[in-house]
């Protein structure tokens, strides 16, 4: 039996968890088969090779191509608001007590030529009409999806200004290494100016300097993946003096083949270092895990020590974009005596 290295006196969080890479696999089927798309099977288990991933992938791109069958279900509204919802459900099952959850309109959107803002708004109606169900608090984080392009992603954040209410954060992900961070940097004025929080996906198929200018240049409080910041010693020291935070996503990186193994992670190093890590799921519907097996399998194989697992745990309140009395809300709702917790 897998050992609990969960604090089970501390909230569980998960900062880094794409929405739209979190559709259940019945879910693809059931709306695959009700509005006739061309699906690549006709039964779950025929169906899980085309959506899930079971080995180590070429690279980042070769992974994200699994969202093919994700965003292809997503017809009309009513898909993407049963998919949100379904998404916090899960997350209940898995006993997470808050979550930052993030979706690219324009990605959701596209295949059917839906209304960007149209999707956003089923998407805060699933994940609000869900959150009150299941008591789970949830944050959401637009993305631009910056493989799309500056001016394709100029609309896209046009779409979630219009409903800035929504959003706590703006994210940039997709093709790192082709499309810089410095293409954007007029988006994340825009961002800065509105008042969301920035967290970037960087250093995950392109090296340090990439998560030089998330920080710098768009004004990144948190870094997606940053593996490639274990080459910079001047930037570890940066990230830990400013408290930016790494969203660490152990079993996407292996398959990605952005780390040739759990125990090659640098997330060892970086809480060594200081830095602010977390722990999280980044895609759970194409990795096929949960944010208790991160915990429970993941960690352990990447060399973490029960204590160090725990750190974990509590940074990710730390980073997450709770404000400070929602944290010890969270903290006394869950039973720790301290915002800090037992360890």
């Amino acid at each position: 039996m897998t050992a609990n290295h969960i604090n089970p006196h501390f909230p569980l969080i998960d900062l880094h968890r794409h929405l739209d890479g979190s559709v259940r696999l019945e879910t693809i089927l059931d709306l695959g088969l009700t509005h006739g798309l061309p699906l690549p099977a006709q039964d779950i288990e025929s169906l899980r090779p085309y959506v899930q991933v079971s080995e180590a992938q070429a690279g980042v791109m070769a992974f994200i191509a699994r969202f093919e069958w994700m965003t292809r279900i997503l017809v009309n509204e009513d898909a993407c608001y049963r998919v949100a919802y379904e998404c916090v459900e899960d997350l209940s099952k898995e006993g997470i007590d808050y979550a930052e959850l993030r979706f690219s309109p324009w990605f959701m959107a596209e295949t059917h030529q839906l209304n960007p803002v149209a999707v956003i708004d089923a998407v805060v109606d699933g994940v609000r009409s869900a959150s009150s169900q299941t008591g789970i608090p949830i944050n959401l984080i637009g993305i631009l999806s910056r493989t799309y392009g500056p001016e394709i992603c100029h609309r896209e954040l046009e779409a979630i200004l219009a409903r800035r209410e929504a959003f706590v954060a703006v994210d940039l992900a997709g093709d790192e290494a082709n499309f810089p961070a410095e293409w954007y940097q007029a988006h994340f004025a825009l961002v800065r100016n509105a008042g969301l929080h920035v967290t970037i996906h960087a250093g995950e198929s392109a090296g340090a300097q990439s998560i030089w200018q998330a920080i710098q240049l768009l004004g990144a409080e948190r870094i997606g993946h940053a593996v490639q910041a274990q080459h910079d010693e001047t930037l570890l020291d940066f990230m830990t003096k400013k408290r930016i935070a790494v969203e660490v996503n152990l079993t996407s990186n292996v398959q990605t083949s952005t780390v040739k193994s759990y125990d090659d992670h640098p997330v060892r190093l970086f809480l060594d270092w200081g830095i602010c890590a977390t722990l999280n799921t980044d895609d759970p519907g194409i990795s096929a895990i949960t944010l208790p097996y991160e915990y429970n399998v993941a960690a352990p194989r990447a060399g973490l020590s029960q204590q160090q697992i725990w750190q974990l745990q509590q940074n990710a309140l730390e980073a997450s974009f709770l404000t400070p009395q929602q944290k010890s809300e969270l903290v006394l709702k869950k039973g720790s005596p301290t915002l800090h917790g037992d360890v």
